[in-house]
């Protein structure tokens, strides 16, 4: 730092100032440039190790997942939260457990060591997690699921309002007879299934219509049911003009449903999915209409809160599912 200064003739105590973006801290665009120009120029680099015993926290954020990293639908966790610790001069050190508790406990012990600034526990899909003692004692947030003791602050997607919006899509459409896949039985307890239901279930409220169980099937979130329920409902003696499944991959299947009892989408039936995955929503034919789960808005928002210090007040934030809209949906043809 004492050459950085000398080279941009400067004092030593500005290099640092203009390195650290102290707050507070006024000078010329040109001494800042000056003080980078010397920086770029002599290969200077700040020596984290001393700034870790000098004020007692690493550059680094901690990030630990069970699939996230490897998961092209959830990746962009990870590119939210990312971006948000570089604007503030933060690295982000993340491990995808695959679900091995021993790599779990191994990772959060070496990252604690490392004097993180706070830890990120995401999660693939929302659910309720027991999330690690360990993570009681330095800011933590969990992320895309909820602390089962509700302890540790939480950023999740708005699932009621999702399956609210995508109900009322298709209510608004002009359908009045609208079926629902599901991803999961109610009684699992799984946020995202139970808060797309509520959703589904207060839209049509709202629009004076009676829930018909005949209608709703409850599936495993996969292709399989999404064909095999589809299938059901659209042979039924009066099938839905528009069907909401509760997720993209269970919309695949009705697709494919659809397509083999030689109807049309959105001509015999609209259908609205959930998660708007990148690899599969857009690529449908026609192109799926569906809600998209605020992956890089949560991870911006999980490292917000570590850098305000994410008090261990157990609070839930829940995050808007924007509306994609594509193909998939049109008014109902005129029944006979």
């Amino acid at each position: 730092m004492h050459d950085v200064a000398a080279a941009a003739g400067v004092s030593q105590a500005t290099v640092s100032l203009v390195l650290n973006s102290a707050s507070g801290s006024r000078f010329s665009e040109d001494t800042r440039k000056r003080v980078r120009d010397a920086v770029d120029r002599l290969g200077y680099r700040t020596n984290a190790h001393a700034k870790v015993l000098r004020e007692g926290v690493a550059g680094m954020i901690g990030f630990i997942g069970d699939s996230v990293a490897t998961s092209p639908f959830a990746g962009a966790i990870i590119e939210g939260a990312q971006q948000r610790a570089w604007e503030d001069g933060l690295l982000l050190l993340t491990v995808n457990t695959g679900g091995d508790e021993e790599l779990e406990t191994a990772s959060l012990d070496t990252m604690l060591s490392y004097k993180v600034a706070g830890v990120v526990y995401a999660a693939m899909y929302h659910r309720r997690l027991e999330v690690p003692e360990v993570l009681a004692g330095v800011p933590s947030v969990v992320l895309n699921s909820q602390d089962r003791a509700g302890r540790i602050p939480s950023v999740a997607p708005d699932e009621v309002r999702g399956g609210y919006v995508a109900t009322r899509r298709l209510l608004e459409a002009g359908h009045s007879r609208v079926g629902l896949i599901n991803i999961e039985t109610l009684e699992s307890g799984l946020p995202a299934a139970v808060g797309r239901y509520e959703g589904y279930t207060r839209a049509l409220e709202e629009a004076g219509l009676v829930l018909d169980p005949v209608v709703i099937r409850f599936g495993a979130g996969n292709e399989e049911d999404g064909y095999r329920y589809a299938m059901e409902l659209m042979t039924a003696a009066k099938p839905p003009t528009a069907i909401f499944c509760a997720n993209d991959r269970t919309a695949w299947g009705a697709y494919q449903a659809v397509s083999e009892l030689r109807l049309s989408i959105p001509g015999d039936v609209s259908i609205v999915g959930f998660d708007n995955q990148s690899t599969l929503a857009p690529h449908l034919r026609p192109g799926l209409t569906t809600l998209e789960l605020p992956f890089v808005a949560m991870g911006r928002r999980a490292v917000d809160l570590i850098l305000q210090g994410a008090e261990p007040d157990g609070r839930v934030e829940l995050m808007e599912c924007p509306l994609i809209e594509r193909n998939s949906v049109t008014h109902p043809k005129e029944m006979p």
